[in-house]
């Protein structure tokens, strides 16, 4: 390693160089590790995955390079090329308990691997310590909150094709939140062409039919929008005896039924500035639903516009027509999830060749993810569990600190002015009386 010991321009008598020793600039990484021990996370990882056909001995393993991805996630180190510039890094080795960490073309050499049975696995995994962190905040509700978006590409990638309703080439995955406490239940990569509900009904049943009786009693609602307006939906959760709010696409018969209302705002209306807001509920069978089901409207005429604006929505919900409106439109936190996932963790960076490894890739994302969203619902101060991950990082994991080895024992030496301090204990100390 070359040292450098040379003057700044603005102040002659300011020197600076690089060999201030076994240096980090990612201390607080030591709270995520106590987390991860606590709730059995890597423990869990190096159990289920598996590559079958995988027989060869390596330095890494292949549950190694998941975990070491995840940190590096974390860490706000999305790309495989960040493995190299890592590989010496003092603390992070310490925490994967390595010599040094696996490099780039270690790291990309496992994508070749990678089959739908690791998908698979990783759906369990996350299964399995979501259930852990529900026996120790026990939910009495779920919302599962359906949606889909678009992963940008940037290549020939196998499956990438393009989207009309986003107006550009990518993935269309399909994802479940827990629409209360931000979980990323569950994830699944499509085709970019794919339409929104494509294997809605399957992707719902299977995390079903994954649940244990710890979810039992636990009252859960679909929530989704007019995408997701699909009659086997509705019966999958009327089998389940679970709730459902799904937006409907209006259309005549729909216009048809609340037309004496439409009439009642207009007449109503005299100034084209005032706003009216009316809600209504009616029952309606369409063409390919089995039977009636209740169908709550919000009619609103907004200031300046001629025409009025409807918003119907089907429930088996036993609330006011208003109530049930107010539940969808809570949905618009998803959309915040989402951003979370693609501007915090990198989901938006599907850049392998083929699908499979970028199918995975994500459900790997997606542990990390959870990973952080679980260690800040049980371990921050209430003013601090919406914090994002950037703010997370800044505060909390970006700490420079010296590592100071002896014969026995290392230590972290942080700042004596780390302006945190006190959130930091705190966290550490809600970790350590975590009853797993």
């Amino acid at each position: 390693m070359i040292i450098s010991n040379n003057k700044t321009n603005f102040n002659k008598n300011l020197e600076y160089n690089f060999g201030g020793g076994d240096i980090t600039s990612d201390a607080g990484i030591i709270l995520i590790k106590e987390f991860d021990e606590k709730i059995g996370f890597s423990n869990k990882i190096k159990e289920i995955f598996k590559i079958s056909s995988d027989t060869s001995k390596r330095k890494h393993t292949n549950s190694d390079l998941v975990i070491q991805r995840i940190y590096q996630n974390i860490l706000g180190y999305s790309t495989d090329d960040s493995c190299d510039n890592l590989r010496d890094e003092p603390l992070l080795t310490k925490v994967l308990d390595k010599d040094f960490l696996a490099s780039q073309p270690t790291m990309s050499r496992l994508k070749d691997r990678l089959t739908e049975e690791n998908i698979i696995q990783c759906e369990l995994i996350n299964k399995i310590l979501q259930e852990k962190i529900y026996e120790i905040d026990k939910p009495e509700h779920m919302v599962l909150d359906l949606d889909s978006t678009n992963l940008s590409t940037y290549g020939k990638q196998e499956d990438s094709e393009y989207n009309y309703h986003y107006k550009a080439r990518g993935y269309h995955p399909l994802m479940m939140f827990n629409g209360l406490n931000g979980d990323l239940l569950k994830v699944e990569l499509r085709k970019g062409s794919c339409y929104t509900s494509n294997g809605v009904v399957k992707f719902v049943e299977d995390y079903l039919k994954m649940q244990s009786k710890e979810y039992v009693g636990v009252q859960k609602l679909i929530r989704g929008d007019s995408g997701f307006a699909v009659p086997e939906l509705y019966e999958l959760a009327e089998e389940n005896d679970m709730f459902f709010c799904i937006r409907l696409k209006a259309n005549a018969k729909l216009y048809k039924k609340v037309e004496w209302l439409s009439n009642e705002i207009l007449e109503e209306s005299k100034d084209e500035n005032e706003y009216i807001c009316r809600f209504d509920e009616f029952y309606y069978k369409a063409d390919s639903w089995k039977k009636e089901r209740k169908v709550v409207v919000k009619i609103e005429k907004i200031p300046n516009e001629n025409a009025l604006k409807y918003m119907f929505i089907t429930t088996n919900m036993d609330m006011l027509a208003k109530d049930i409106v107010s539940v969808y439109c809570n949905r618009g936190k998803m959309e915040n999830f989402i951003k979370e996932c693609k501007n915090g963790f990198g989901f938006n960076k599907m850049s392998n060749r083929s699908f499979i490894a970028n199918a995975n890739k994500l459900q790997q994302l997606m542990l990390a993810y959870n990973l952080v969203n679980w260690f800040k619902r049980l371990c921050f101060s209430s003013k601090n569990k919406k914090m994002q991950i950037g703010t997370i990082r800044t505060k909390l994991f970006k700490i420079g600190a010296r590592i100071v080895k002896s014969s026995r024992k290392s230590v972290i030496k942080m700042s004596s002015s780390y302006p945190y301090v006190n959130e930091f204990l705190l966290i550490m100390n809600k970790i350590e009386c975590l009853q797993v």
